[in-house]
Order: structure tokens, then sequence, then C-alpha cells
């Protein structure tokens, strides 16, 4: 069984689908676009303006947060799983999207590959946070004063704001350090993702670990 297709299994009729953004994400929007064509009455909340340039060209009907009660599923794929289920996310860019669709359904499934598995956050060595534009140079230097230098990117983020990479090694206390940057004025979000109790679904060639939430095989 693939990603995508044991994450199809997890859609009923009827559903209001969160939409994830980046490799395992557009796996899971194009197997469920195929779904969508043979008759599955689902409604989809894109993450990203690419994700839902993708759901329209496959005729998935989207709708926004505004239109609906909630989100049943959210899958989305991460950029980092730790054993515990926490996840770095936003390499693409998404991350501020991703986090309220995400925190808006009543389950969110992450769709990984084993390369992604770390014993600790950070192990890759990047941070991405999304910040006001206005606030640039401020948030630069209270990072600096933290030791977690940030890196802008040059593309904005789809809501406009800026996209930063913060450099970081293995992490021993993600909290204590989400905590830390959520108190800097002008700092919109991070891409840690600690408390999202999401099911993990871990590619490993042909099969499949799933992680119930709270890190439970």
């Amino acid at each position: 069984m693939t990603l995508e297709s044991y994450a199809l299994e997890q859609v009923r009729p009827g559903h209001v689908v969160g939409l994830g953004s980046g490799r395992a994400a557009e796996r899971f929007v194009r197997a469920l676009g195929a779904r969508v064509g043979e008759g599955l009455a689902i409604r989809g909340v894109a993450t990203s303006e690419a994700t839902a340039k993708l759901a329209r060209e496959l005729a998935i009907p989207l709708v926004t947060l505004d239109e609906v009660a909630g989100v049943d599923l959210a899958v989305d794929g991460a950029d980092e799983v730790d054993p515990q289920g926490g996840l770095i996310k936003g390499y693409g860019g998404a991350l501020l999207r991703e986090k309220v669709v995400a925190t808006a359904a009543a389950r969110a499934l992450i769709l990984v590959g084993d390369e992604k598995c770390v014993s600790r956050l950070g192990t890759r060595g990047r941070l991405p946070i999304e910040v006001l534009p206005f606030a640039w140079g401020s948030v630069r230097h209270r990072l600096e004063s933290l030791g977690f230098p940030g890196t802008p990117r040059l593309e904005r983020s789809d809501n406009g704001n800026a996209l930063v990479d913060c450099a970081v090694g293995p992490l021993a206390d993600p909290a204590g350090l989400d905590r830390a940057l959520h108190a800097i004025p002008g700092l919109l979000e991070t891409g840690l993702f600690l408390d999202l109790r999401a099911t993990i679904v871990i590619e490993r060639g042909d099969d499949l670990e799933i992680r119930s939430p709270g890190g439970d095989a």
C-alpha cells in the first residue's frame, strides 16, 4: 500500500479535506482527484496557491474555511518528524496556512518518507518561519540574540509575508524555542508543529509504518 492509497481510505463521502503542500501531499491530491472523477463527493481546503491550482485542474471542489464549519481530515507532509510526533514543516513556504488548516481539522494525517524521520527536531538544520515584512529588521536582531540567525528567501509566502530559514541544530527544547519565537513581535508563525496529535504514516520501501497520535506505533 502507498501513502496516498492509505490516506484515501480515510476519506469519506461528504468530508471536507485539508489539502496539504509538498510532494507527498501532491501525490495524495492527485489520487483524490482521480476518486473525485469517479464520483466521490468531497470538498477541499487548499493550504497553498500551488495546491489550489492543482486541485482545480483535477476538478476537486474547493471551499474556504469561512464556508465550512470545520475540516474533517487534513492530509499533509512534513520535513522532519521526531519519535514523539513533533514536526518541522514549511520548507515549501506554506507553514502558516498549513498550521491553520491542520489545527482546524478533526483529524490530521501526515505522510512522509522514512528519510524525514529524525531523532530530534532540527537535525536537518533549518527551521522556517513567516515574518511580517515591516518587522523583519527587528525580528532579525532578536533571532541573532537567541542564537538562531535567519536567512530570508527571495520568494514571499502566499500571504505576502517574508519567509525566513533559521539556522538550527538538534533542538533540546523545541517547545521552549517555539514559545520564545512567538514572543517576538512581527514573527507570525514558526514551522514547529508540536501539539498536532496527528497520525504519522511513514513509507519504508513497500511497507507503511503507522504512528498513532502521541507517538505510539
